[in-house]
């Protein structure tokens, strides 16, 4: 018989005449009860479903205690609870509520194999870190990293993915292009010292359409920040078209992705496009009448002054054809010409389709949203955790980062539409929603979830569990 520990009270400074006293025996609590709006987002999306089945697991099936999907669900749902290393789910794997998102018949670990294992009914991080290291190709002779993932599957879902997430097609579609560094700090493969950046790094590529993520590439960072972003438009395109022949699609990027081919094949292709164009010499040249403008203006106001230009410009070598450019000459207050601010953007629309200052300051420069997304992907999703030693590990990390994003902007979108949060960052939406104290108990018929009575946010949590269920 198992002996049962009786733990040593621990006593605290007392308060207003009464005993302070801890103990570890609150029972089985977790800290995560609002996850279980997680998992009424994927009833209701399937993305952590669909993201499964982009494996294939080559083990043999006599002895698997952990299935292929519980595995993927317990990596995606763990990043989304904020729990960033796979060395977390030493201590997760023992934790029923987790074990219910991961889809556990046995949440309580009472039925495994090993009595190591006993109380534990998730996989440690020995068996998840298998999964992330396991080749392309899984060999006969391999023993232990055997679930290989299909990577065209997996690009294809999160396009699917947006797809799914409209009712009816939209009229209009616009991709924002950005490449951002993610600091490594050993020797993996494919990092490179960046000049721009200061340190060594990856050089990841991202594609969002509005807050829906289509792509994110890890890649090298001696490259080029345009480098593969034609391939993975032309994907991206070919499949929206697919689905919605009749959508418009407009490319917008920073002037890192201002490169012929991508303009020419825009042009041939009916896509549209608005793009950043670093400035130069010969096109500061062609607005120096309107910096003298703004500047004598600034001098006379002591405030910003702006003029936009429409221009017809080609380079001298590296453009194939005449394209149309709007500048904006701008100078800030200031005692010298340096702080003139010219900036340049070349676009396929026509003039008479909108006019330099709304094209600017309207639509290029709402693409600076994206950079938020990249922050929530990095930042609270740990996209950045790219340890590994290889480029595939790494770039199954980021994917893995990636869904976890999907599947809070599906909960943003759905569950918190028309609440205080409709816009809150992933970080807010956990730690108000889903970082949420409960005592869990199992019978043989129900699995009782007591959230915590002091929660500030249940008359929320209950509007959004409503929302849920309404999808």
């Amino acid at each position: 018989m198992k002996t049962k520990c009786t733990t040593e009270s621990l006593a605290f400074q007392a308060a207003h005449g009464r005993n302070v006293v801890a103990n570890f025996d609150g029972g089985t609590l977790t800290s995560d009860g609002g996850g279980l709006l997680l998992r009424d987002v994927e009833r209701a999306t399937g993305i952590v479903r669909q993201f499964a089945a982009c494996f294939t697991d080559h083990r043999r099936a006599s002895r698997v205690e952990h299935p292929v999907a519980s595995l993927i669900a317990q990596r995606v749902y763990g990043l989304a609870l904020g729990y960033e290393d796979l060395n977390d789910h030493d201590a997760l794997r023992a934790d029923p509520l987790l074990a219910v998102l991961a889809g556990s018949a046995d949440p309580t670990g009472t039925s495994r194999r090993c009595a190591r294992d006993v109380g534990k009914p998730l996989a440690g991080k020995s068996t998840l870190n298998r999964l992330e290291l396991t080749a392309a190709t899984c060999a006969d002779t391999e023993r232990y990293k055997k679930i290989t993932v299909d990577h065209g599957a997996v690009d294809r879902l999160f396009v699917d993915l947006f797809v799914q997430a409209h009712a009816t097609p939209p009229a209009e579609i616009v991709l924002d292009l950005d490449a951002t560094d993610d600091p490594v700090h050993g020797a993996q493969a494919g990092r490179f010292f960046h000049g721009y950046y200061g340190h060594y790094c990856y050089l990841p590529l991202y594609i969002f359409a509005g807050e829906h993520l289509l792509c994110a590439r890890l890649r090298p960072s001696n490259i080029d920040a345009s480098a593969g972003a034609l391939e993975e438009v032309e994907r991206i395109v070919a499949q929206l078209r697919a689905a919605w022949p009749d959508v418009r699609i407009m490319l917008r990027a920073d002037s890192g992705f201002c490169r012929d081919a991508l303009l020419t094949w825009c042009e041939t292709q009916g896509v549209d496009y608005v793009i950043g164009l670093a400035k130069n010499a010969r096109l500061t040249t062609l607005i120096a009448d309107d910096l003298a403008q703004v500047a004598t203006a600034c001098a006379d106001t002591h405030a910003p002054a702006r003029v936009f230009a429409d221009l017809t410009y080609q380079t001298l070598d590296s453009w194939t054809t005449a394209r149309r450019v709007i500048a904006k000459a701008e100078h800030l207050p200031g005692i010298d010409a340096s702080k003139a601010n010219p900036r340049f953007v070349v676009t396929s629309l026509a003039a008479d389709v909108l006019d330099a200052q709304p094209l600017y300051e309207v639509l290029y420069c709402a693409r600076g949203d994206m950079e938020n997304r990249i922050k929530e992907q990095q930042l609270m999703l740990f996209a950045d955790r790219t340890s590994a030693a290889t480029m595939s590990a790494n770039q199954l990390r980021l994917t893995f980062s990636s869904v976890a994003y999907v599947l809070l902007a599906a909960l943003r979108r759905l569950g918190l539409a028309g609440t205080r949060l409709a816009t809150a960052q992933c970080q807010t939406i956990r730690l108000t929603l889903l970082k949420i104290g409960a005592r869990i108990r199992v019978t043989v018929r129900n699995i009782w979830i007591a959230l915590a009575t002091g929660c500030p946010h249940a008359a929320l949590f209950a509007r959004v569990h409503a929302n849920l269920l309404r999808c």
